[in-house]
C-alpha cells in the first residue's frame, strides 16, 4: 500500500461545525488507476490536497508506505512522493516546454516529452505557443520527471475537448498500469472516471460507493 487515508475528517479552521470530510477512509496501490468523483462542494478536491500534503486533517492520518506524512514533513512528501498534474497546467509561461519539464525533477526530459507526443520541433518553443491539449501533456511530463510513486490530477480534462481528453486519459492510465505509478485523478467526467481501475464515489464528504472493475456501461450509469 503506497497511500493511504485512515479516518479523515477535514474542517475549515473558521467553520469547525461545518465538516468537509467525514470520517473518510481509503487505501491506494501502485500500478492503478483511481478516479474520485462527486458534486461540487462534496470534498473531493479537498481529499486529494492532503493526500498531496497541501493541508492537513482536522483528524485522522495520511500514510505514506505506512508513516504518517508528518513524521517527515509535508514539504518532504510533497518533494519526494507525489507529482501534481492541474486543470490550469500550472506551467511556467516563460520557459520552453523542456524546461518545464526539467523542473519536474531528474529524469531525461526529452525521452518524458516523446513519452507524452511531443515533437521535438516543439521542445525548444515558448510552452504558451502549444496548444491547451499539449500543455497538459507537458505538465503530466513534468510530473513524471519526478520519482514520485504518486501522481495526483486535479481535473485533468476539464479544460480540454473530448479527443484530446481522451489522449489525456490514455496517458494516465498508461502512467499506472506501464510505468507503475499510483495514478488518483478528481473529475467530473464520467467518462474519464469509468476508465479507471477504481472510481471512488464521494458524497456529502464521505465514500458513498467504490466501483472496481474499469469501464463498463454499467459503471458509466451510476456515475
Amino acid at each position: 500500500m503506497v497511500l493511504e487515508a485512515k479516518n479523515v475528517k477535514y474542517a475549515y479552521k473558521s467553520q469547525k461545525e461545518k465538516e468537509i470530510l467525514k470520517n473518510v477512509s481509503m487505501q491506494f496501490e501502485e500500478k492503478k488507476f483511481y478516479t474520485i468523483v462527486g458534486a461540487s462542494g462534496a470534498g473531493k478536491t479537498t481529499f486529494l490536497s492532503l493526500l498531496a500534503g497541501l493541508d492537513t486533517p482536522s483528524e485522522g492520518i495520511i500514510l505514506y508506505e505506512g508513516e504518517d506524512i508528518r513524521v517527515k514533513g509535508l514539504n518532504c512528501h510533497r518533494k519526494n512522493n507525489v507529482s501534481l498534474v492541474f486543470q490550469n497546467y500550472n506551467l511556467i509561461d516563460y520557459l520552453t516546454t523542456e524546461e518545464n519539464v526539467r523542473l519536474g525533477g531528474t529524469k531525461n526530459p526529452r525521452y518524458l516529452l516523446e513519452q507524452v507526443s511531443i515533437p521535438c520541433e516543439d521542445w525548444n518553443r515558448n510552452v504558451l505557443q502549444l496548444s491547451g491539449g499539449q500543455q497538459q501533456r507537458v505538465a503530466i511530463a513534468r510530473a513524471l520527471a519526478s520519482n514520485a510513486k504518486v501522481l495526483l490530477a486535479d481535473e485533468p480534462t476539464g479544460n480540454l475537448d473530448e479527443t484530446t481528453a481522451a489522449e489525456i486519459i490514455e496517458l494516465l492510465k498508461r502512467t499506472a498500469h506501464e510505468l507503475g505509478k499510483c495514478v488518483i485523478a478528481v473529475t467530473h467526467s464520467r467518462y474519464l472516471a469509468a476508465q479507471a481501475d477504481e472510481v471512488i464515489m464521494i458524497k456529502d464528504g464521505a465514500v458513498e460507493k467504490i466501483i472496481i472493475g474499469g469501464y463498463n456501461d454499467e459503471a458509466v450509469k451510476e456515475l
